[in-house]
């Protein structure tokens, strides 16, 4: 399956009269500000003059991290399988925010390091966990296919269900350390500039960190050019299946709210494979971890929020979907200066 086929340019002309109608709404010309200029892409997103973004469909991908071997992270990796279940018991930030949105919520077992015995798992394990790449490859390239497929078709399952916006998480202890790989790749930064605390660790383990990502970019030579070689020797099964259902959002011509560093890294993977894929996406909002503005800024993208987040587990994002809404429903639903009746300036 080509993942990238049947991605489209966004509708252009569909947001030039979207721009249009906006300035016939009962308000001063760019009074909405960056509202407006939502509005405006998601009329170019869909295609349609009156977008819908609800229901919103959460999907969070989960998988460990061979790399947490080296001491990267805060936390033991036992937490991904353990937060996953927390996922799936509703108690997790993502679980309230989807709530509060009225989200479809669905969790997905893309790499987890044990087996979880729950019912509400979408089991599609590749493997568990990846290897630890200072030492050998994260995967297999037939595995970073794989998983970036899976993302494909847990992404098109969603908007089949009525997803009319995807909002993609993750979780997977490690997986900081394997984005700050990936962006030092495609951004060509010293990784000094991209690592921050994750998990919450200290200066002494955030400097480990960078010679231990370092280490693993000389060692494993990933090819820039190349996002399924970056993604098979430095990347993690969650990131390859958040690329592949951004992918599939964009195929279907519906729009991606993207979180924080991890998520965006995916973005990033995904632009690289398909161009046109970075205009379906909207960036939910500005991350704490340091590497997440680079990543942004190769995007070509300006967050909705900055509240200081760096929880992952599509938290940002959701919290951001809000404002994506009001943007829709100021299109469909504002009048205008002749259906109410109100003078418009000369």
């Amino acid at each position: 399956m080509n993942v990238t086929a049947h991605i489209q340019p966004v509708d252009k002309e569909k947001g030039r009269r979207a721009r249009a109608y906006i300035d016939t709404l009962t308000k001063p010309q760019g009074s909405l500000g960056r509202l407006e200029e939502l509005a405006v892409q998601l009329a170019e997103i869909t295609g349609e003059d009156f977008p819908l973004v609800t229901p919103p469909g959460v999907i969070i991908f989960a998988a460990d991290h061979g790399v947490v071997k080296e001491g990267v992270s805060a936390f033991p990796q036992e937490v991904t399988a353990q937060m996953v279940m927390n996922f799936v018991n509703g108690g997790a930030a993502i679980n309230v925010f989807s709530r509060q949105i009225g989200a479809m919520l669905e969790v997905v077992d893309v790499g987890v390091a044990a087996d979880i015995a729950a019912d509400g798992i979408v089991h599609k394990k590749v493997r568990y966990g990846t290897g630890n790449f200072c030492e050998i490859d994260a995967m297999a390239r037939e595995e970073a296919k794989q998983a970036l497929h899976i993302g494909y078709e847990r992404g098109e399952a969603m908007i089949h269900r009525g997803a009319k916006c995807l909002i993609l998480g993750e979780m997977g202890i490690g997986n900081t350390t394997a984005s700050s790989a990936i962006v030092a790749v495609l951004s060509g930064k010293d990784v000094a500039d991209l690592v921050g605390r994750g998990t919450g660790i200290g200066q002494e383990t955030i400097v480990h960190k960078q010679k231990v990502i370092q280490r693993a970019i000389e060692a494993r030579k990933p090819d820039k050019n190349d996002p399924i070689d970056i993604l098979a020797k430095l990347g993690g099964l969650e990131i390859a299946a958040i690329t592949g259902a951004i992918l599939a959002a964009a195929t279907h011509r519906v729009p991606i709210l993207i979180d924080g560093f991890i998520c965006t890294t995916a973005a990033l993977l995904a632009k690289e494979m398909c161009p046109d894929a970075v205009d379906y996406m909207v960036i939910g909002h500005r991350s704490a971890e340091i590497g997440h503005e680079a990543a942004v800024h190769l995007l070509g993208k300006k967050p909705i929020l900055d509240l200081g987040f760096r929880l992952g587990e599509a938290s940002g994002a959701a919290v951001a979907f809000p404002i994506l809404q009001s943007a829709a429903l100021m299109l469909k639903e504002m009048a205008t200066f002749d259906s109410a009746g109100v003078s418009n300036r000369k």
